[in-house]
């Protein structure tokens, strides 16, 4: 049914579904604002980083991203495997905040659920996009079809009277996101970044990050006269900093404040998360599930490795989602990982043995099977196996899943997680 079904018909449908979903909740998006943030990478960083800022501000804050739902204190986690939800869960949720007094809601905006008119009737307040690299191919086909997705949420923002954007201008194309008439625009990137001008927009507001200095767990920064701090490793997350930092200042925000309240973020659960551990081993364990991200995150890695000190890998690929990125993932991990652990993840209705393989024939350029490489289709399995060779000094890296409570396999929904299953193997080795 799925493939005799066009897309275009299922999103008349879902269209549909939105238009009653808003009247039967009464549109409760015009009784808060609506901060939507899309992007390939970092959206659920920075929904994270916007929801503090306003709360340090002193605003009630609801939040719907891919890892978490949030109202006002009350907090709970996201296993529907969903980044935005159906139209019907949307809109109530942001009545649900509405009746709960919140005066925002930071919602996580996948290309998906723009395409599908999912998020049709939400009245958006503010549009960020973090970056716009390789993914979802297999549902859009191409770049261009992609990019326009994510376009929608900004045209969707121009709806405003009050609309701001907020643009990364390191990103391919920033020109097509910043075209969108509202009331303020703003561009962000790193001093480190080498922009193209874009002299076509001469009304936006132009955020730069200065001074980085690049710590194992923190970062520091400076943007005009105020001085950041962030509890998080790795360029790409003062990009996200950065991101959020024009959401705040969108919202009349002052630095000052804005600094205030990412030095309070301790971490975000599944990404760039450092596993403790007795046996003096980095393990960090993250979402990146595009070439773009592992690119990013293994450079900084690379960084952090010490002499003699080896990288291990530990990741797969989703199942029902672009393949041809797998090899590509591969590759880029195998050219910067010493061993390389390919495994199960979210295979969905695809044979997740398949799966591995493609995947594998990227490592195969960099590694050697069973020498340097190695496919293990149990995900517990492989990572056993990748802390079991590791010494300390090594960084041991599990992606893929993050902090999700869930894996798809066919028609299962298993409980999983990360950084809980490798707490329990790291107890395992330790009893032996």
């Amino acid at each position: 049914m799925k493939k005799i079904i066009p897309q275009s018909v299922k999103n008349i449908y879902h269209l549909f579904q939105a238009v009653l979903a808003n009247v039967w909740h009464g549109f409760p998006s015009r009784k808060l604002k609506a901060i939507g943030v899309t992007g390939t990478n970092g959206k659920t960083t920075t929904v994270q980083m916007i929801a503090k800022i306003l709360e340090e501000a002193g605003d009630k804050v609801a939040v719907a991203s891919t890892i978490n739902f949030k109202i006002g204190e009350k907090e709970w986690v996201n296993d529907t495997k969903f980044t935005t939800l159906s139209s019907w869960r949307l809109q109530r949720h942001l009545s649900e905040a509405v009746k709960a007094g919140c005066s925002y809601a930071v919602l996580e905006i996948s290309s998906h659920s723009l395409d599908q008119n999912r998020v049709w009737g939400t009245d958006f307040d503010v549009a960020a996009i973090t970056n716009l690299t390789r993914e979802h191919l297999d549902y859009h086909e191409t770049m261009e079809k992609y990019a326009k997705a994510k376009e929608k949420l900004f045209a969707m923002t121009a709806k405003n009277i009050n609309g701001a954007t907020v643009v990364n201008l390191a990103m391919e194309k920033a020109e097509d996101f910043l075209k969108y008439g509202v009331k303020d625009k703003y561009g962000y990137h790193l001093a480190t970044r080498n922009v193209e001008r874009i002299t076509q927009f001469n009304t936006f507001h132009e955020i730069i990050s200065e001074n980085i200095e690049l710590g194992t767990e923190n970062t520091k920064y400076q943007i005009q006269d105020t001085s950041f701090q962030i509890n998080l490793p790795g360029e790409f997350n003062v990009e996200n900093a950065l991101a959020a930092t024009c959401v705040g200042l969108s919202q009349n925000i002052a630095l000052p404040k804005i600094s205030q309240a990412l030095a309070k973020i301790k971490g975000v659960s599944g990404r760039m998360e450092h596993i403790e551990n007795d046996r003096g081993l980095e393990i960090i364990v993250d979402f990146a599930v595009t070439p773009d991200s592992l690119e990013k995150l293994y450079n900084y890695i690379n960084k952090l490795k010490k002499e003699n000190a080896k990288i291990i890998a530990v990741f797969g690929s989703c199942g029902e989602r672009d393949r041809g990125k797998r090899p590509i993932m591969g590759e880029i991990v195998a050219r910067h990982a010493d061993y390389c652990f390919v495994t199960n993840e979210d295979p969905y209705n695809e044979d997740p043995q398949k799966i591995i393989d493609e995947v594998f024939a990227g490592v195969l350029k960099h590694k050697k099977e069973n020498e340097n490489a190695w496919r293990i289709f149990d995900r517990r399995e492989a990572i056993k196996k990748a802390l079991q060779i590791a010494k300390s000094g090594d960084i041991v890296a599990v992606t893929g899943k993050g902090a999700e409570e869930i894996m798809v396999v066919g028609a299962k929904r298993i409980p999983w997680n990360d950084p809980r299953v490798i707490r329990e193997i790291l107890s395992e080795q330790m009893k032996k």
